[in-house]
């Protein structure tokens, strides 16, 4: 059964539940969790991603991506003899939504895990709400790093993993030397922006040859910004569009692009938000040769990959439709948490942390990925090309998996800290040179 949850009827049942039968629950010192799996009821599973606004575009498919998962493991039995099932909110791209539904489904409806979320001020917004009730957190999306979260899995790519070897790529293949920084007016390009010109700079770039532009969330009226793109790429250097632009705002982004005639061969755009979904909903003629750094594609030639097309068709009815980067991340991310849950026995949310860590699990590129101690996992890095069918050609990919760090080496600040969840350490931003667990932490060394 799927249950998709309305807002203000459960909002208010859940502020009489948290005050009432939870502290009811605690006062006869028996967990909820206990309480579920005595019953042998169903898992519930928790899917926060927005259905309406300007980030459905993005998100709808991963929410349907999970109820794929979720009803494929319940035909193969559940999980530890339990049913799975579905709770779906929808926050609607709406960012202090997102922690109202976040606690809708931990208060309320006691979920066991939540897979959610796109943006990263999403992300914070949800982060205060699964540390305070100490939720699961599965977040599939690639984001700007800094961040370490005891109650949150990263299984989207942190910038060592995405931003940092597409500017390799473009600089070492492309003979690129002028940047053009654009994105979306949030945490995640304004962060990721910071750590690509502090990286640029190491690499002797100079401040006149890079441009950074943002623009707001659905931003429709690209014509100016592009007439600037053109004339900062006139200077006789080649020239790369770096773009962090997030939602609906590509398409119209994409189009003015080719309206204009910025032709890849001269000024290359490479995309770290677009993948095939967005790409369905354009004419990508004009927009052949430009540019994405993900760590999946659709056209990846690999069984496990073909298997799980074919298995996306048969659910959504749709032999057009596409995969993309971070449905492959909830696929991964899902089968880590099943694979913790069955060696922890339990879904009990602080044995499943611990259990999780150093878990592998195949990916869908042909290898396998890990969750490292940090709460992020290793995965591979693609650069693909737009062909004409809206597919992309992998034109360059890393020898081997990359290792997500939480904390940039380019940043000040950030380059003397690690994470590592493990006992005796559990710390989110340890400081090496300090030898002391920093605020914030979710705990501090067991020896201070």
């Amino acid at each position: 059964m799927i249950r998709i949850l309305p807002s203000a009827l459960h909002r208010s049942l859940s502020r009489r539940l948290t005050g009432g039968l939870a502290l009811s629950v605690l006062a006869l010192g028996i967990s909820t969790t206990a309480l579920a799996e005595d019953a042998q009821d169903p898992i519930k599973v928790g899917i926060l991603h927005s259905l309406t606004g300007t980030m459905a575009i993005s998100e709808s498919t991963l929410k349907d991506t999970m109820l794929m998962l979720i009803e494929q493991q319940n035909a193969q039995g559940g999980l530890l003899g339990r049913e799975l099932e579905p709770v779906v909110v929808d926050p609607a791209s709406n960012w202090p939504l997102f922690a109202e539904k976040a606690r809708e489904l931990l208060a309320q409806e006691e979920v066991d895990v939540i897979f959610g979320n796109w943006t990263s001020v999403s992300r914070k917004s949800v982060l205060p709400v699964v540390e305070e009730l100490n939720g699961l957190l599965f977040y599939p999306v690639q984001y700007e790093g800094e961040e370490s979260s005891e109650n949150v899995f990263y299984t989207g790519a942190a910038p060592n993993q995405q931003a940092i070897p597409a500017v390799d790529y473009l600089m070492n293949e492309v003979g690129v030397e002028r940047w053009v920084l654009a994105g979306t007016d949030y945490v995640y390009p304004r962060t990721t922006n910071r750590i690509l010109e502090a990286y640029l700079a190491a690499n002797g770039v100079g401040d006149d040859d890079i441009m950074v532009n943002y623009t707001p969330f659905g931003h429709s009226d690209w014509q100016n910004i592009v007439s600037e793109i053109k004339q900062f790429g006139s200077a006789g250097k080649k020239t790369a569009v770096v773009s962090t632009v997030n939602g609906d705002a590509n398409v119209p982004f994409y189009r003015e692009l080719a309206n204009q005639g910025v032709d890849a061969a001269d000024i290359p755009v490479v995309a770290f938000s677009v993948g095939e979904q967005e790409l369905s909903g354009i004419d990508t003629a004009p927009l052949v040769g430009h540019l994405a750094a993900w760590n999946y594609f659709m056209s990846v030639d690999n069984d496990a990959n073909y298997d799980f097309i074919d298995a996306w068709y048969d659910y959504t009815g749709d032999d057009e439709a596409v995969t993309n980067d971070p449905m492959e991340a909830h696929y991964i991310g899902f089968n880590m948490w099943l694979e913790a849950v069955r060696k922890a026995g339990t879904t009990d949310v602080d044995e499943v942390k611990d259990a999780i860590i150093g878990v592998s699990v195949p990916n869908l590129t042909g290898g396998y990925a890990t969750m490292m101690p940090n709460h992020h996992i290793t995965k591979p890095v693609l650069i693909g090309e737009i062909q004409d069918n809206g597919q992309f050609s992998v034109v360059w990919e890393t020898p081997s998996t990359v290792a997500g760090d939480a904390w940039s080496d380019f940043l000040q600040g950030s380059r003397d800290l690690i994470s590592d969840w493990r006992a005796p350490m559990r710390c989110g931003n340890y400081n090496v040179v300090e030898g002391s667990c920093g605020a914030g932490a979710a705990e501090t060394l067991a020896s201070e």
